[in-house]
């Protein structure tokens, strides 16, 4: 299980990204984390897969645990030699390097030929797409097959607790139903995902538990099915105008907290 408390990042001396933020993944479970732009979405992310310095940030208190062990300011490779490897927001393949070469690059870090052979039959069983492109150019794919192969990359490592970081991002309506699938597989194969998405109606409907940030907090917490029928988030995040005009969800139909924050104490 990932557990985060009180998580405090910021980045140089003015930026307060994440203000105590708690949450946590359970083993073989799907939670996604929502929030605009700005909300601290991929700043968590960067926290807990340890890229964090990377991009000037810090972390001021707080601490991250897997699986009863503190990962807290730990370096990314000793992360994913952990378990826990990160899809990052854009893709970031190597698009001179083949299909192939890519996914090889994912598998270094595997214990031995043994697992990287499972995992490449796991990969190629996912994307039977990058399996007949495999000496075809990463860059030559379309938007939706990099994406593919960015998350084929990252399953090459054999992880425990798989981060996603807006893999629906740019991509055609039919090809976010295809991720979402995907999401379903990966977990149904018994990979815990922490993913972070945009696309509320999609990140819902894989998930067992959803997160909200807004600011940097955790502002609602609940059931992924319990939060996609609360009025707030079908009006902020589904489009849905007839969800009332407060956006605040009245405590007897959705067992909310009156201020709407917090559906079972999500705030930290």
């Amino acid at each position: 299980m990932l557990e985060i408390n009180r998580l405090v990042v910021r980045y140089g001396r003015a930026v307060l990204a994440l203000r105590g933020v708690t949450m946590h993944v359970a083993d073989a479970s799907v939670a996604c984390v929502l929030g605009a732009n700005g909300a601290g979405k991929s700043t968590l992310m960067r926290a807990v897969s340890g890229t964090l310095p990377a991009h000037r940030g810090t972390i001021d208190a707080g601490s991250i645990t897997w699986r009863g062990r503190s990962i807290t300011g730990r370096v990314p490779a000793d992360i994913v030699a952990d378990g826990i490897v990160q899809v990052p927001e854009g893709r970031r393949i190597f698009g001179r390097l083949t299909v192939e070469e890519n996914l090889r690059a994912g598998g270094i870090g595997a214990a031995d030929r043994a697992t990287r052979n499972a995992a490449r039959e796991r990969v190629d069983e996912l994307f039977p797409v990058l399996a007949a492109r495999r000496q075809q150019p990463a860059g030559l794919l379309s938007g939706g097959e990099q994406q593919m192969l960015a998350i084929g990359r990252a399953l090459m490592a054999g992880p425990s607790l798989l981060l996603l970081d807006e893999p629906s991002l740019g991509l055609a309506p039919q090809m976010v139903t295809r991720i979402g699938e995907v999401i379903r597989e990966v977990h149904r194969q018994g990979t815990a995902v922490l993913l972070v998405e945009q696309n509320a109606s999609m990140a819902l409907a894989v998930s067992d538990t959803a997160y909200v940030l807004e600011v940097g907090a955790v502002s609602l917490t609940g059931g992924a099915a319990e939060l996609a029928a609360s009025d707030a988030i079908r009006r902020i995040y589904l489009g849905d105008s007839d969800a009332g005009v407060t956006g605040v969800p009245g405590p007897a139909a959705n067992g909310q907290a009156p201020d709407g924050h917090a559906l079972d104490g999500g705030r930290p």
